[in-house]
């Protein structure tokens, strides 16, 4: 037996705080009967509707998508583009883990653990993310430590940071920088190089915390082990 809102939250529809006022406002049915009790338990077998949709009781499933650029980090986009679920194959009901722009290829989480997905994306736990930005000029040292102690976008310091430039292209005059951040701020990583004038003409992220795209080629999918999901909670457990 769980506490209802837990199960809620669980089940991916929204975080457990959504799922209290849920319960407090009267909006969950519990077997046809309405639970306004934050402390109520259910178990398994139980059929809990919230707002009028009723929750799918399905095994939790962890998927780490090589997402292509022109695809919407979305569940469904109302201009009818194609989005990151189009990509999988599933009968769950599952979520992306945050969001990459359309024009923003790499390494995307999606799952129906929402205990999980609301740590992860949670600001505290600052999950490092590394991204492999392609950005006309050239990137002297002296920027590269500026990216790295952070930079003011949108009124506010960015967080402390780590960049390296890989590779500079005299031809084309442009670089590959490699940063890793720990925040996840709406269009970060091109507001921080825009700070300088760098327009970054493509982006990719390659690392999420400990995962990386090995073996994937762009569009292309697999489920995390049990082992890569008990560390991901155990990262986020730990702070």
């Amino acid at each position: 037996m769980e506490r209802l809102q837990k199960v809620i939250a669980n089940s991916g529809y929204c975080s457990r705080r959504k799922a209290e006022e849920y319960i407090q406002n009267g909006k969950v049915l519990v077997n046809g009967k309405m639970i306004t009790e934050l402390g109520y338990k259910v178990s398994k077998d139980e059929v809990i509707s919230v707002n009028g949709t009723v929750l799918e009781n399905h095994e939790k499933e962890y998927i780490l998508l090589y997402k292509p650029r022109g695809i919407i980090t979305s569940n469904k986009d109302e201009k009818g583009r194609k989005t990151v679920i189009d990509l999988i194959h599933t009968n769950n009901r599952i979520y992306p883990v945050g969001r990459l722009d359309y024009d923003t290829s790499g390494l995307l989480l999606l799952t129906n653990d929402g205990i999980l997905a609301n740590l992860l994306m949670h600001p505290k736990m600052h999950i490092p993310k590394t991204y492999i930005a392609k950005v006309n000029g050239m990137v002297p040292p002296v920027v590269l430590k500026k990216l790295c102690n952070g930079v003011v976008i949108d009124h506010k310091k960015t967080g402390k940071a780590k960049a390296k430039v890989k590779k500079y292209d005299k031809k084309t005059n442009t670089s590959i920088v490699e940063l890793t951040i720990y925040e996840g701020r709406n269009h970060q990583v091109k507001k921080m190089f825009e700070t300088f004038d760098y327009k970054v003409l493509k982006l990719k992220r390659e690392k999420y915390s400990f995962l990386t795209l090995d073996g994937l080629s762009s569009g292309q999918y697999r489920h995390l082990t049990i082992k890569e999901v008990k560390k991901l909670y155990s990262e986020v457990i730990e702070k």
